[in-house]
């Protein structure tokens, strides 16, 4: 793209406006770093020019967007045709609670639902387990029957909304519970359209919301995929997740090589079962961390979706463009978050948007000012989805595709991110792939939020209200929390729904799933039939727990 003599020219121009121009300046003005770099431990220059970029082949690095590699984008025409799904993640208490946040946030334009579930359902357990108390609706809705899915979803069509679900370990219950509460709706599963988080293996790496073993683990996923491929077209599968990775504390290139080669593991998995890879790749999707480093965030999303397609089309053979595209969920980085002068996070989260935004994202959370003290509020979750609406309608950039593309400096950092994270690809490529690599990810994961936790006590990294600009504040008033009497209240409802449903076909249901399981074939279909007559996630789990028994972490130092 660049003729040689001229990068040679620019080089020595640059060399000799830092010795001749800089350097003088330095002297009287020291630079605020002794060297400044990104999350990654990528060196950030003065200032950028094609030279940073040398024999910068336009086809092969960019393209256009909607075309291979898809650096710039999975659509030709990307937010001038429609908007990013604005996906507010709401869940707290009971099913009736949600679904008045649901319903409010659609109200408010919110464009798309996504479903937080408390931990006793994400680790497969009903709310009237000894393991489950204390924790019933604390961090996401309880949901033990299909009776709590369809007050869930209670006035919400389901052929009009599409759907998330942050579910892993039990995803193929919540799965069969929201395909038998459309059916219940007179809506047949070939028009839902959503979510199932359904990412195991980043739970091993980085999250801990795991139940059984990784191998029968990996076969619920793909059991999941075929059943998915024929009988419900329009619904992503999985959203293979490196939100949880960056959460847990790894740079923006870790965030990209963990999360790809998870998603490695789980398109070989599936060929493996047999699965055509064209059928079941075009409804793979991701899910990325919006953190604190602009530049380096934006070109994160931009090296992750041109890495993904060339592994799709190199390694696996991938002939449908719709395999190659790495499609995306965004949400703003929770971590980031201070309890500290609240406030100041609603800018955290606007610029976090930006950087999503400008990075090409098919959907958007933006996380709340008050989420380091409480679940949100009414009137900060308002705020939250405001945010999205002035990128979105007021402030022009999502007027053209890919408005960063050809900057000096995020070409650089989008081939030097794709770098990195390819080395680490190409390292637990070497330990036999990522269900092997699970305790190599956690120690680099540890290393990395180490030392950012290191350099804000030290200051080298700061955060505002934290480690400078510190004042005093009066504590913080109208904060939601969850009453202690729902734990009781949920129970009862339990309680009901189990006394009142035929408890011989609940037996006959739970039974055919402890076959299948000891068998090859499919388990949705018996999973579907089981929650239909009001078997809850914790029979169904428990049964599957019989079979195939239980993961034990192992303890990392």
């Amino acid at each position: 793209m660049f003729d040689p003599k001229e990068l040679e020219r620019l080089k020595q121009s640059k060399e000799q406006w830092k010795e001749n121009k800089v350097s003088k300046v330095t002297q009287r003005f020291p630079e605020r770093r002794s060297e400044f770099k990104t999350d990654s431990d990528i060196p950030v220059d003065t200032v950028y020019t094609p030279d940073d970029l040398g024999v910068f082949n336009h086809d092969e690095k960019l393209g256009l967007p909607g075309e291979y590699p898809y650096t710039r984008g999975v659509q030709p025409n990307m937010y001038r045709g429609r908007h990013w799904t604005m996906r507010q993640y709401a869940g707290f208490g009971t099913a009736e609670e949600t679904n008045k946040r649901f319903r409010y946030l659609l109200d408010q334009g919110q464009t798309g639902l996504s479903c937080a579930f408390d931990l006793p359902t994400q680790i497969g357990y009903d709310s009237d387990s000894d393991l489950a108390q204390g924790e019933i609706g604390k961090v996401g809705v309880a949901i033990d029957t299909l009776a709590d899915m369809e007050i869930l979803f209670d006035q919400i069509p389901l052929d009009k909304v599409s759907t998330s679900m942050t579910i892993n370990a039990p995803a193929a219950v919540l799965l069969a519970m929201y395909i038998a509460v459309a059916e219940k709706q007179g809506v047949s599963a070939e028009k839902l359209n959503g979510t199932i988080q359904n990412d195991i293996l980043k739970e091993y790496i980085a999250r801990g919301t795991y139940i059984f073993p990784p191998e029968p683990s990996m076969r619920l996923i793909t059991d999941i995929f075929a059943y998915c491929a024929e009988q419900v077209p329009n619904w992503n599968t999985i959203s293979i997740s490196g939100y949880h990775i960056r959460e847990a504390g790894s740079t923006a290139a870790q965030e990209i090589a963990f999360t790809l080669a998870d998603g490695i593991a789980y398109v070989q998995a599936a060929i493996d079962a047999g699965l055509d890879v064209d059928k079941f790749a075009p409804r793979l999707s991701f899910f990325f961390n919006a953190h604190l480093n602009f530049f380096e965030e934006v070109a994160k999303f931009r090296a992750a979706r041109r890495l993904w397609a060339k592994i799709m089309k190199e390694r696996f053979g991938a002939k449908n463009p719709k395999s190659l595209m790495l499609r995306f969920h965004t949400q703003t980085a929770g971590s980031t978050l201070t309890a500290q002068q609240p406030d100041v996070n609603i800018m955290r989260v606007a610029y976090q948007a930006l950087m999503a935004v400008l990075g090409g994202t098919q959907s958007l959370h933006t996380n709340s000012r008050d989420e380091a003290l409480a679940l949100p509020s009414e009137e900060s979750v308002l705020i939250a989805l405001r945010t999205q609406q002035v990128i979105g309608y007021e402030i022009g950039v999502a007027d053209t595709v890919d408005p960063l593309g050809g900057s000096y400096h995020v070409e650089y950092l989008t081939d030097e991110l794709e770098k990195k994270a390819m080395e680490y690809i190409s390292k637990i490529d070497d330990m036999g792939g990522a269900p092997n690599a699970i305790e190599f990810m956690q120690r680099e994961i540890q290393a990395s939020a180490y030392k950012y936790q290191q350099d804000i006590e030290s200051e080298e990294r700061i955060v505002v209200g934290v480690n400078k600009f510190i004042m005093k504040q009066e504590p913080p008033k109208d904060l939601l929390r969850v009453d202690p009497a729902l734990g009781e209240s949920q129970k009862a409802k339990l309680k009901h729904v189990k006394e009142n449903r035929d408890h011989a076909r609940v037996h006959e249901a739970l039974e055919r799933i402890r076959v299948t399981a000891q068998s090859n074939e499919n388990l949705m279909p018996v999973i579907i039939e089981a929650v239909k007559e009001y078997a809850s996630l914790g029979e169904i789990c428990g049964v599957l727990r019989d079979v195939y028994g239980e993961y034990r972490q192992q303890i990392i130092f």
